[in-house]
């Protein structure tokens, strides 16, 4: 029996959960809470993949990790996490994350591997609530990642709760990265420049847009990555999506593409041109580069944004 199930007794003979380790949360626990507490929030019902994925240190369910419809409604995981008590949050999965669970994946105390759409989900979650006495406290969800069916089903099943968007206290949460998170970005944007230069080294005269975007994708895939998208442009036109127009001689061809590595985005955009650039090229590469350079010139420790957007229109 590990610390999540163990239970000490009570005066009247009644058990109790016995005091959680915070060590094994994988977020600022602390953070959350007062973040919580700031924003008057009791409960957090979250249901955005990249929060859960976050306040369960990196778990994300392979099966639904491109597509989440299935059968007449689709996947939605939840995760319940009451202030101040992560002894009593709970995840709610499909029933194939009965596998995960089997592998202790989960550092929730309680996880139910039992929804197999929207409303089943959040009826799991309602029934949880009550075991925690929501029944009339501030509840805060992500109204752009909720359903509507789910957040009906909420609304109706707990009348005298109050229903509150919590989009603002999780980015807060999230907005200080951890150095396993600039970690996963340095690595995620690492491969995805490699895999541009790949392509770019790899391919001349005669190449169609749609014929580069393709390759960017392997290359991607064979470097550990999800790729996600390319936004594409050669020559003069400025038109950003894969086409059958070719690149050709002297042109200038433009990559920006983001590769999705552990739940992470390299999100960059590499620059080729086939032959030399003329002298015209070079001077306008030039005063972009300088412009670049001043504007990050501001970005330290402690800085304030206004700092960065008092520049002058020059350098910014």
């Amino acid at each position: 029996m590990n610390a999540r199930e163990q239970h000490r007794a009570t005066s009247d003979g009644r058990t109790a959960e016995a005091p959680f380790p915070r060590s094994a949360v994988p977020f600022d626990a602390d953070l959350l809470d007062e973040l919580m507490q700031r924003a008057g929030i009791d409960i957090l019902v979250m249901s955005s993949k990249h929060n859960i994925q976050y306040l369960l240190g990196g778990y994300r369910f392979f099966f639904f990790d491109h597509f989440d419809a299935i059968g007449v409604s689709r996947y939605l995981p939840l995760l319940v996490y009451p202030k101040g008590h992560p002894e009593r949050s709970t995840y709610i999965g499909n029933p194939m994350e009965s596998y995960e669970k089997e592998l202790n994946r989960f550092w929730v105390p309680r996880v139910e591997a039992a929804a197999s759409g929207t409303t089943d989900a959040m009826r799991l979650a309602v029934d949880h609530l009550r075991r925690i006495g929501g029944e009339q406290r501030r509840i805060g969800i992500e109204r752009a990642f909720l359903p509507a069916d789910a957040e009906a089903l909420l609304r109706s099943e707990l009348p005298r709760a109050e229903i509150v968007e919590a989009l603002v206290t999780l980015e807060r949460l999230r907005a200080r990265k951890t150095p396993l998170e600039l970690k996963l970005l340095r690595e995620a944007s690492d491969r995805v420049v490699d895999a541009m230069l790949a392509v770019m080294a790899g391919h001349g005269s005669g190449t169609s847009k749609r014929e580069l975007v393709e390759a960017l994708r392997r290359e991607e895939v064979q470097r550990g990555l999800s790729f996600e998208y390319c936004l594409i442009t050669a020559g003069t036109n400025c038109n950003r999506a894969p086409s059958d127009q070719l690149w050709l001689e002297g042109d200038i061809l433009s990559l920006d593409s983001g590769g999705n590595y552990k739940g992470y985005i390299g999100d960059l955009c590499r620059m080729a041109i086939l032959g030399d650039p003329d002298a015209e090229l070079n001077d306008l590469l030039a005063e972009i580069d300088e412009i670049q350079q001043a504007a990050r010139k501001p970005i330290r420790q402690g800085a304030k944004g206004a700092e960065r957007s008092s520049l002058p229109p020059k350098q910014c």
